[in-house]
C-alpha cells in the first residue's frame, strides 16, 4: 500500500504527468477560483517545447551505436573484430575494424545530419514569438515559455502555438475561421466557436476579470475528438457549466483566417499537443526482399561456420602426424604443449571464422539503404506523375518499401475520391414521388426531351407544395457549409441578392453540390450569422431560422440532423443521410415511391441521400435539449451517451424525398484497372456506398465486364438462405467451372474460363468473421477465401473503416501470404492503408489524412499504373540484382581463401594482403553495383508501361527464389575455383619471370585478387543493359582505381607499416607475360558459363522480358504507337507457319503480338522469334505487318 502511494506521488509531483487520472483541471489565467468554490490544486504540466529530434549532444554516440549494433550484421562484425583483438588471428583487426568503422560512420553521419536538421527546425519553432495576456496587459514571449493555463492572443494568418480553447473572437458572433492544412491537408476554412459565456470578453482588461476552470480529458492523438467542460464563475454564484467539444478547440499547427484576432487558453502544450502526439511513427513494415536478405544471410552464416569446422577438424587430422605438428623449424614451446586441447581447438575455430568472415557482406546493408534512399528520388522527380491541376507530385514517406511496389498481388482501393473525382454534381431530387431535374430548365423553359419528369413548374399543389418547400428548406439548413465572404451590402452579399451563385466551402463535396443544386431550384443559402441561418426563397424573401442544435454526422450513424426554429416559432428537426440509415426511422411519407427512385438512381451509379423531418412542440424540444445537454457535459463516455441521445431523437420521422448526386470516374481509372489486371494483380474495391451505386461504378471502370458472372454474398441473400448454404452454393458454382482447369492465381482474364465477380457487404463480412458457436470461425473464412481466389474481381460495399482493414488482413495472412497494397484518399481509409504491406494515399479532396499515414502518396489513381508497372518493376529488379551480386562477389572473394588452406597445412595463412581484404567491399567493388542498382533499365520504361504482362516476370519474388540464389552461389564457387586453380597450375609448372625467378605466395594471392576484381566487375558490365556515361565512368574507373592503388601500395615503402611484404609485388607480377596471359584467360573462362547460359536461355526458353529485349535489339522498340494486347489464345491469330515454333518457358507469352487499329486498317507487329515475321500466314482477317518501311500481307 505504501509503495503504491509513493508511486502515485512520484508520478504526480516528479514526472509532471497526469496519467493517474482520466482528466485534468486547468485554471484559466492561473487564477484561483473564488473562495469556497472549489479547492485550488496547482498542477504541473510540460512546457511548450517541441522535440522532434532523436538525439542530444551527450547521448548521440552511445544511443546511435546501440541502435546500429542491434542490426545482426553489425553485431556479428563487432564480435569478429573483438575476437581479432583478443586472440592471435591470421588477419589484422584492421581488416574487420575498418569496414565496420566505415559502415558505422557513414550511417552515423547520415542519421546525425538528419537529426541536426530536426534540432534546427525545433529551435525555430520553439523560439517564435507569442502574445500572452498577463495582468490585463499584452506581453510578448518565446513560444517555449508558454504554460498550460496561459491566455494567448493570436492574430490573423498566425499559427496557433499550442492547443487552445477559444474564449473570444473579434467577430461579433464569437466564431473564427481556421485552416488545418498542415494537420490534415484540408485547405477549406473551418468554423470554430467561442464559449457562449466568454465570447463577450474582448479587451485585455475584460480577460483579466475572467474566473473559470476547464475540465478536460488527458491528451490523446485523435485530431477530431475532444471532451471537456468549462465552469465560468460569476461573483460568488454557482458556476455556469458549458460543454466543450472539438468545435471549441484550436489545434497547434492550424492557422487563423478571415478573423482579426482570437483569445484562447492553453490546454495542451509541447509534446502533449495533438500535433506532437501524431508525430509517433507507424509500425515498421519490412519488404519481401529484406526478409530474403536476412534468410540468405543466415544461410551464409551456416556456410561460414561449416567451413570453419571443416578446416578446424582437418587441421587436427593434418597435425596427427608428428612431422606435420612439430616440424624441425617450428617446435612447440612448453606452454603450448600444456594447453588444453579443447581451448586450442576453440581458438583455432575462431581464427578460421575470422579468416572466412568476409563471406558475410557487411557493406551490403549500407549499400541497400543508400540505394533505397537515393532511388526514391526517381519517383518524386517523375514529371509524368505530376498533376498540373492540383500542383501536386508523388510523395515518398518511406523508402524502405520501394521494391515492394514490384511485388504487389492484390490492390484494395476505395471508390469515392480514389476511383472517382469526388467532384459532385447535383443531378436530381425526388419529392413525394415527383422528380426535379434542374439541368433541364433553360431560360425558364422546360426542354422537349423531359417528358415524364415533373419539373418545378408542374409541381403538385396543396400539401404537396408544403412538403416541397420543407424539402428545399431542409437541404438549405441541414449542412455544415460556409459561405465565402465577399463585399457586403447592408449585411448581405450583392451576388446573393441579385440571385447569382455564391461560393460555398465545405469539407464534404456532397454538401456543396446539394446546396448549389437547391440554389438552381430556387432556394439559396445565404449565411449563418449570430446563430441564425438565412435563406433566400423563390419570392426573393429572406427567411431566418435560429439554429438550436446540430446532431453531427459520423460514419457509424451515416446521417446528420439540425434542430431549427422558424420565425413563426415552429421547431423542426431536419435529417439527411444514407437510405439504409433513414428508411428504418421513417413512419410517414411516400416511402415506396421514393425507395424505388433511390434504387433506380443507385443502379445508374449515382450517390443518393434521403431527407426526412420531424416537428417538435416546445415541451418536446425542452426534453430533447435537456437530454443533449446532459450527454454533452459528460466527461466519461460522452460519445456513447450522445449516440444514444441521437438514436432516441431521430425516430418517428416523416420522409420528404431523396437526392441524387453524380461523382464522375477519374481520368484513366478504367485503363489503370485494366492494366493492373493484365499485370496479374487482383483489384478489390472497398467502399461504404450502397451495392447498386458501387456495382455501377465497377462496371464503368472495367472492374466487372459484360461477360462477368456476378456472385452475391449479401445480407439479402443470407436472409433468404443461411450463411452456410450461401457459401457452399457459391463455392460449388465456382469449382464446377474451374475444377478441370487450373486458374492462374493472378489473372481473372483467362479466355478459357468463366469470369466471376463477387459482391459482399459489410453485414455479411461480419458474419463470416464472427466466431461460430463452437469457438471457431476458420472454416467460413477458408471457404470465403477460396471463393475470392477464383474471382477476377471483388466488390465490398457498405464497409466500415475497420472492416476494410479486416479484409486486407484476411488476405494478407492467407496461406499464400500475397503482397497487398491499399489505396485511398480519406480518413476512413487510414486503417486499411496501415494494415496493407504497402499503403498509398491519394492527395484528394477529403483531406490528407490518408496521404499523411501512407507509405507513398500520389495525386491521382491513374498514377498507380506507372508507380507499380514501371517504378516498382525497376526497383525490384535493381535491388534483387544488388543482393544476389553482393553474395556472389563475396563467395568469389572468400572461397579461394578456403581452398588455399588445403595447400598451407591449415595454418590460417591469409591468401590476400590486409589492404585488399579491407578495401574489397569498400572501394574496389561497391560503387559499380550501387550505380547499377540506381540506373539499370533492363527494358525501357515505355515498354513496361505499354506491356503490363511484363510485371508477371518479377512477381512472387522471382529474382530471389532459392533456385536463383543457388545459381548465383554456385556461379561464385565456380569462378572462385577457376581463379584459384588457374593461378595454381600457372605457377606450378612454369617459370613466370624473364630472369627465371618464381613468384611467392603474396604474388600468387595478388594474381588471384586481380582476376577476382576484374571478373566480378566485368560480370556486372555484362549484366548492364542501360549504359550511360556514369556507368562507364564508375565501372572502368573502379578497375583503374584498383590498378593505381596497387601500384602505389606496392611501389612505395610506407613508413607507418611494420611490414613491407607487398613491396614491388604488383609491379613484378605485371612485368610477367605469362601473368598477363593467365589473367586474360582466367577472366574469360570465369565469365564464359554465365554468358553461355544467358544465350541458350534467351534462344530456347525466353521470358517475356527477354523477348522484348530481343525485339528492342532488332530496332523495333521505337514503334511506340502499337499497344500490346494480352496473350492471344484465339486460334485465328495463329498461322500454320507458326505452329512449329520452339518450346517456350512461358506458354502464356509465346503467342504475343503487338496490335493496333489505324486509318481503317488493323496492324500487328510479330517479333522475329515467332519464325514467321516476313512469311505469309493464313488468316480470316486481313492483317498487315508494318516495320522498318516494309509492308507485308499476313
Amino acid at each position: 500500500m505504501a509503495c503504491s502511494r509513493l508511486r502515485t506521488l512520484i508520478n504526480r509531483y516528479c514526472a509532471g504527468e497526469e496519467n493517474w487520472v482520466d482528466n485534468r483541471t486547468i485554471y484559466v489565467g492561473h487564477r484561483e477560483p473564488p473562495p469556497g468554490a472549489e479547492a485550488y490544486i496547482p498542477q504541473r504540466y510540460p512546457d511548450n517545447r517541441i522535440v522532434s529530434s532523436k538525439y542530444t549532444f551527450w547521448n548521440f554516440v552511445p544511443k546511435n551505436l546501440f541502435e546500429q549494433f542491434r542490426r545482426i550484421a553489425n553485431f556479428y562484425f563487432l564480435i569478429i573484430f573483438l575476437v581479432q583483438l583478443i586472440i592471435d588471428t591470421p588477419t589484422s583487426p584492421v581488416t574487420s575494424g575498418l569496414p565496420l568503422f566505415f559502415v558505422i560512420t557513414v550511417t552515423a553521419i547520415k542519421q546525425g545530419y538528419e537529426d541536426w536538421l530536426r534540432h534546427k527546425a525545433d529551435n525555430a519553432m520553439n523560439q517564435c514569438p507569442v502574445h500572452f495576456i498577463q495582468h490585463g496587459k499584452l506581453v510578448r514571449k518565446q513560444s517555449h515559455k508558454l504554460r498550460v493555463g496561459d491566455i494567448v492572443m493570436v492574430k490573423e494568418n498566425e499559427t496557433f502555438p499550442c492547443d487552445l480553447i477559444l474564449l473570444s473572437s473579434s467577430r461579433a458572433d464569437g466564431t473564427c475561421f481556421v485552416t488545418t492544412a498542415s494537420l490534415d491537408g484540408e485547405s477549406s476554412h473551418k468554423t470554430y466557436h467561442a464559449v457562449q459565456d466568454t465570447k463577450a470578453f474582448q479587451s485585455e482588461q475584460d480577460i483579466d476579470t475572467l474566473h473559470a476552470t476547464i475540465e478536460c480529458e488527458q491528451p490523446q492523438p485523435d485530431l477530431y475528438k475532444f471532451v471537456g467542460r468549462i465552469n465560468v464563475y460569476h461573483d460568488r454564484n454557482e458556476p455556469v457549466a458549458r460543454p466543450l467539444g472539438s468545435e471549441n478547440v484550436l489545434l497547434r499547427g492550424a492557422s487563423l483566417k478571415n478573423t482579426e484576432k482570437i483569445v484562447g487558453v492553453a490546454i495542451y502544450t509541447g509534446m502533449e499537443t495533438k500535433m506532437a502526439l501524431n508525430y509517433q511513427s507507424k509500425s515498421q513494415k519490412r519488404s519481401a526482399v529484406e526478409k530474403s536478405m536476412n534468410v540468405f544471410l543466415i544461410v551464409y552464416l551456416c556456410i561460414l561456420i561449416s567451413k570453419s569446422l571443416i578446416n578446424t577438424a582437418l587441421k587436427y587430422v593434418w597435425q596427427s602426424e608428428q612431422s606435420h605438428d612439430q616440424p624441425w623449424y617450428n617446435q612447440k614451446t612448453e606452454s603450448e604443449r600444456k594447453r588444453n586441447v579443447f581451448i586450442t581447438a576453440f581458438t583455432d575455430f575462431l581464427a578460421f571464422m575470422v579468416l572466412f568472415n568476409y563471406i558475410i557482406p557487411v557493406s551490403m546493408y549500407v549499400t541497400v539503404e543508400m540505394q533505397k534512399f537515393l532511388g526514391s528520388y526517381f519517383l518524386t522527380w517523375d514529371e509524368e506523375m505530376f498533376d498540373e491541376e492540383t500542383g501536386e507530385g508523388p510523395v515518398v514517406n518511406t523508402s524502405d518499401l520501394n521494391e515492394e511496389l514490384g511485388q504487389v498481388e492484390y490492390v484494395f482501393t476505395d471508390k469515392t475520391g480514389t476511383l472517382t473525382e469526388n467532384n459532385m454534381e447535383f443531378i436530381e431530387c425526388c419529392i413525394e414521388g415527383h422528380v426535379y431535374v434542374p439541368h433541364i430548365i433553360c431560360n425558364g423553359q422546360i426542354l422537349n426531351d423531359c417528358a415524364g419528369i415533373d419539373m418545378i413548374d408542374s409541381s403538385p399543389g396543396g400539401s404537396g407544395k408544403d412538403r416541397e418547400e420543407l424539402f428545399f428548406r431542409a437541404l438549405c439548413l441541414c449542412h455544415t457549409v460556409q459561405v465565402k465572404e465577399d463585399d457586403n451590402v447592408d449585411g448581405l452579399k450583392e451576388a446573393q441578392l441579385s440571385g447569382k451563385s455564391s461560393v460555398y466551402i465545405s469539407s464534404s463535396p456532397d454538401e456543396v453540390a446539394l446546396v448549389e443544386g437547391i440554389q438552381r431550384l430556387g432556394y439559396t443559402y445565404l449565411r449563418l450569422k449570430d446563430n441564425f441561418m438565412e435563406i433566400l426563397n423563390r419570392e426573393n424573401d429572406v427567411e431566418r431560422f435560429e439554429l438550436l442544435e446540430i446532431l453531427s454526422f459520423d460514419s457509424v450513424r451515416r446521417r446528420m440532423s439540425v434542430i431549427v426554429k422558424s420565425a413563426k416559432g415552429e421547431i423542426f428537426l431536419f435529417c439527411k443521410g444514407a437510405d439504409s440509415s433513414i428508411f428504418p426511422r421513417v413512419t410517414e411519407g411516400k416511402i415506396e415511391q421514393i425507395r424505388s427512385r433511390v434504387e433506380r438512381n443507385a443502379v445508374e451509379g449515382l450517390r443518393t441521400l434521403c431527407v426526412a423531418y420531424k416537428k417538435f412542440t416546445y415541451e418536446e424540444y425542452e426534453t430533447v435539449q435537456k437530454q443533449l445537454q446532459e450527454a454533452k457535459l459528460a466527461l466519461r463516455d460522452r460519445e456513447k451517451k450522445l449516440a444514444e441521445a441521437y438514436e432516441q431523437i431521430e425516430r418517428g420521422l416523416t420522409l420528404l424525398g431523396a437526392t441524387a448526386v453524380e461523382d464522375r470516374l477519374q481520368e484513366k481509372a478504367a485503363d489503370t484497372i485494366e492494366a493492373l489486371q493484365k499485370a496479374g494483380i487482383k483489384v478489390w474495391v472497398l467502399t461504404g456506398d450502397k451495392m447498386e451505386t458501387a456495382a455501377a461504378a465497377c462496371y464503368a471502370c472495367k472492374l466487372f465486364r459484360r461477360n462477368t458472372q456476378i456472385l452475391e454474398l449479401t445480407t439479402k441473400k443470407i436472409e433468404e438462405q443461411s450463411l452456410h448454404d450461401v457459401l457452399f452454393e457459391l463455392s460449388k458454382t465456382i469449382l464446377r467451372h474451374s475444377g478441370s482447369l487450373t486458374r492462374d492465381t493472378f489473372s481473372g482474364l483467362s479466355a478459357e474460363m468463366q469470369d466471376y465477380g463477387l459482391i459482399i457487404d459489410g453485414a455479411a463480412l461480419s458474419l463470416i468473421m464472427k466466431p461460430r458457436e463452437d469457438g471457431s470461425s476458420g472454416n467460413y473464412r477458408e471457404i470465403f477465401l477460396e471463393i475470392c481466389r477464383n474471382c477476377s474481381a471483388v466488390l465490398c460495399c457498405r464497409m466500415a473503416p475497420l472492416q476494410k482493414a479486416q479484409i486486407v488482413k484476411l488476405i494478407k495472412w492467407s496461406k499464400e501470404h500475397p503482397i497487398t497494397l491499399a489505396i485511398g484518399d480519406g480518413a476512413n481509409d487510414v486503417s486499411m492503408i496501415l494494415e496493407a504491406h504497402v499503403g498509398i494515399g491519394v492527395i484528394g479532396k477529403e483531406g490528407r489524412q490518408a496521404a499523411r499515414n501512407s507509405d507513398y502518396a500520389i495525386p491521382k489513381f491513374k498514377h498507380l499504373k506507372k508507380m507499380l508497372l514501371v517504378h516498382g518493376h525497376f526497383y525490384y529488379v535493381r535491388i534483387s540484382e544488388l543482393v544476389q551480386y553482393f553474395f556472389y562477389k563475396n563467395v568469389c572473394f572468400i572461397f579461394p581463401q578456403f581452398l588455399y588452406q588445403f595447400f598451407c597445412g591449415f595454418s590460417q595463412q591469409p591468401l590476400y594482403d590486409t589492404a585488399y581484404l579491407t578495401l574489397y567491399n569498400i572501394s574496389f567493388t561497391s560503387l559499380p553495383i550501387l550505380l547499377y542498382s540506381l540506373m539499370e533499365q533492363h527494358v525501357s520504361s515505355d515498354t513496361l508501361n505499354r506491356d503490363p504482362s511484363l510485371y508477371r516476370d518479377v512477381a512472387k519474388n522471382a529474382y530471389l527464389h532459392w533456385s536463383v540464389f543457388i545459381y548465383w552461389t554456385f556461379l561464385g564457387v565456380f569462378d572462385a575455383v577457376v581463379f584459384f586453380f588457374g593461378a595454381y597450375f600457372l605457377f606450378e609448372s612454369s617459370t613466370v619471370t624473364s630472369n627465371g625467378q618464381m613468384f611467392g605466395n603474396w604474388t600468387f594471392g595478388t594474381l588471384v585478387f586481380t582476376v577476382l576484381v576484374f571478373t566480378v566487375t566485368l560480370k556486372l558490365a555484362l549484366d548492364t543493359h542501360y549504359w550511360t556515361w556514369i556507368n562507364h565512368f564508375v565501372i572502368w574507373g573502379s578497375l583503374l582505381f584498383y590498378i593505381v592503388f596497387s601500384l602505389l601500395w606496392g611501389g612505395i615503402i610506407w613508413p607507418f607499416l611494420n611490414y613491407q611484404r607487398m613491396y614491388y609485388v604488383f609491379i613484378q607480377m605485371l612485368s610477367s607475360g605469362p601473368a598477363w596471359l593467365g589473367i586474360i584467360m582466367l577472366i574469360t573462362v570465369s565469365l564464359l558459363p554465365d554468358v553461355l547460359k544467358k544465350v541458350l536461355c534467351r534462344q530456347l526458353w525466353p521470358t517475356a522480358t527477354e523477348r522484348i529485349q530481343n525485339t528492342s535489339s532488332h530496332g523495333r522498340d521505337h514503334i511506340s504507337e502499337f499497344m500490346p494486347l494480352a496473350s492471344l489464345k484465339s486460334p485465328r491469330y495463329r498461322s500454320n507457319d507458326c505452329k512449329n515454333a520452339p518450346a517456350r518457358r512461358s506458354s502464356s507469352h509465346s503467342k504475343k503480338t503487338m496490335f493496333t487499329h489505324w486509318r481503317n486498317y488493323d496492324y500487328s507487329v510479330l517479333p522475329s522469334i515467332f519464325g514467321c515475321s516476313n512469311k505469309h500466314c493464313d488468316s480470316s482477317v486481313g492483317y498487315y505487318h508494318r516495320g522498318l518501311g516494309l509492308e507485308t500481307s499476313l
